[in-house]
C-alpha cells in the first residue's frame, strides 16, 4: 500500500506540475481555460477562479487541462438535448445546464434546436419541448454550461479559443508544460543537495583516498586531477569513474595534475563484483561542496546531466536500433517506485527529479499527440504563413495518438513480462 500511495503521488505531481505550466501561459495568453483536472473519472468537488473550472475527481491519478478549441474540447449542444436555461437582467442567457438533473433546477425548460456558443452565441429551442413555443436568446459572452456529468465550465467564445491566439503564444503554451517539468526537476535536484548536506563535484580532482587502497598505494593523492588513463581522457568525475571501472584487475597507466606539475603512475584496479559483472575499483572518492551555491548550481547541472543520458538513450533508438527494454511505462514507474520508497526521502526526491526531467524531454519528442508534436506544428504555421487546415491538423494528432497508444501498450506489456512473468 506504501508503494501505491507513493506512486500516486509521484506520478500526480509530476502531471498536475506539467498541466499548470500550460494553464498558467495560457491564461496569460488570452487563451480561456474551461477546466483544470486533478484525477480523473467523476467529479469530487469543483470550484472556480480566474474564469477557470478546478476540479478533483475520484480516480487520483494525473490529470489534464481544457483550453477552449483545443483538439480535446468538445463544447457542442446536440439537436433535441433537454436543459434549462438562466437569463440575467439584461436579456442574456447566462447559465445552460444540460446535466441529468438540469429538469429538477429553477430556469427556462429548453428542448434545444441548435445552439451557437462560439461565433453568434445564440441558443434557439421549444420552451417546455412545446414546438408552438419556439424561443430565440443571445448567449452572454461568459455564460457558464453544466454538462452531463455536472460540471459548470464556461462556453468557449472564438477570441478565447487555443487557435485564435497568436502562434507564438500557443508555442509558449505548448512548450510551457515540459518547461514547468524542468523547473521541478532543478528544485527536486536542489532539495536532494540540500538534503545529503553537500553535493559530488563532477570534476576529476579527487576528494579522499581510502587507506591501504590501490590508489594510496600508487601515491595519488588527495586535489589530484587524474586526467587521463591509459590513452583515454578523463576530463570529468564520470569518465574518470567509467574508464577505472572498465579495468579490473588490468594494470593502467594513470596521468595525474597534481598543481602544475603533471605525473604518471602504473597502477591495478581491484575486481569488484556487482549483479553478476566486475568492476574495477582504486579507492577513490569525489570532492564533497558544502557550500549553498554548490548545492543550488546541483540544481541545474545535475538536470543537465540527467537530460543528456536520457537524450543519449532517445538517440541510440535511431543509432543502436529501437528496443523496449529502453524504455518505461506505468509498470515499470511502479516497479522502480517500489525500490526507491524503501531508500529514504532524499532517494523518493531524487527519484521524482529524474522523472519530470524524463516527462518533460519525452513530451518534446515531435510526434503528434505530444506537446513537441504541437510545438512542430505551429513551427510548420509560421514557415508557411497561414494556419493549417483544421482537418488536417486533426487527422495528423489522431494518427499520433494512435501511435502513442499502440506504443503505451506495447511497453506497458514489456514492463509486465519484465518483471513479473520472467
Amino acid at each position: 500500500m506504501k508503494t501505491v500511495i507513493s506512486f500516486l503521488i509521484i506520478f500526480s505531481i509530476l502531471v498536475v506540475v506539467h498541466e499548470f505550466g500550460h494553464y498558467f501561459v495560457a491564461r496569460k495568453s488570452g487563451i480561456l481555460v474551461r477546466e483544470f483536472a486533478i484525477g480523473f473519472g467523476p467529479k469530487m468537488v469543483s470550484w472556480r477562479r480566474h474564469h477557470t473550472t478546478f476540479t478533483i475527481r475520484w480516480l487520483p491519478v494525473g490529470g489534464y487541462v481544457r483550453m477552449a478549441g483545443a483538439e480535446d474540447d468538445d463544447s457542442a449542444i446536440e439537436p433535441g438535448t433537454m436543459g434549462t436555461i438562466q437569463v440575467n437582467d439584461q436579456g442574456l442567457v447566462d447559465r445552460i445546464d444540460i446535466s441529468e438533473g438540469s429538469g429538477n433546477l429553477s430556469g427556462i425548460p429548453l428542448q434545444i434546436g441548435e445552439a451557437d456558443l462560439v461565433d453568434q452565441l445564440t441558443i434557439s429551442g421549444n420552451e417546455n419541448a412545446d414546438p408552438d413555443q419556439p424561443r430565440h436568446y443571445q448567449v452572454d459572452h461568459d455564460a457558464l454550461i453544466v454538462e452531463r456529468d455536472g460540471t459548470e465550465v464556461q462556453i468557449a467564445p472564438r477570441d478565447v479559443q487555443f487557435q485564435s491566439a497568436t502562434v507564438g503564444r500557443r508555442i509558449l503554451t505548448n512548450f510551457a508544460g515540459p518547461f514547468n517539468n524542468f523547473m521541478l526537476a532543478i528544485l527536486g535536484f536542489m532539495l536532494v543537495a540540500f538534503l545529503q548536506g553537500g553535493v559530488p563535484s563532477t570534476s576529476n580532482q579527487i576528494g579522499a583516498i581510502e587507506p591501504n587502497s590501490v590508489a594510496a598505494t600508487a601515491g595519488i593523492r588527495p586535489n589530484d586531477q587524474i586526467i587521463k588513463v591509459d590513452q583515454t581522457k578523463t576530463p570529468d568525475w564520470n569518465s574518470l569513474v567509467s574508464a577505472i571501472q572498465s579495468k579490473p584487475k588490468q594494470e593502467v597507466k594513470v596521468t595525474i595534475k597534481r598543481g602544475q606539475r603533471q605525473l604518471t603512475t602504473s597502477l591495478t584496479p581491484k575486481a569488484v563484483k556487482e549483479s553478476g559483472k566486475s568492476y574495477g575499483q582504486i579507492g577513490i572518492m569525489t570532492k564533497v561542496d558544502h557550500s549553498i551555491i554548490g548545492k543550488v548550481k546541483y540544481g541545474f547541472t545535475a538536470t543537465w546531466s540527467m537530460g543528456s543520458q536520457i537524450l543519449k538513450v532517445l538517440g541510440s533508438f535511431f543509432t543502436g536500433g529501437f528496443s523496449l527494454n529502453k524504455l518505461s511505462g506505468p509498470v515499470g514507474i511502479f516497479k522502480s517506485t517500489s525500490q526507491v520508497v524503501g531508500a529514504g526521502f532524499t532517494n523518493i526526491v531524487w527519484f521524482l527529479a529524474m522523472l519530470s526531467v524524463n516527462l518533460g524531454l519525452v513530451n518534446l519528442v515531435p510526434i503528434p499527440g505530444l506537446d513537441g508534436g504541437k510545438i512542430l506544428l505551429n513551427l510548420i504555421e509560421v514557415i508557411r504563413r497561414k494556419p493549417i487546415p483544421a482537418d488536417k491538423e486533426g487527422i495528423v494528432t489522431l494518427i499520433g495518438a494512435g501511435f502513442l497508444v499502440l506504443l503505451m501498450v506495447a511497453v506497458t506489456w514489456n514492463d509486465i513480462v519484465r518483471y513479473f512473468i520472467k
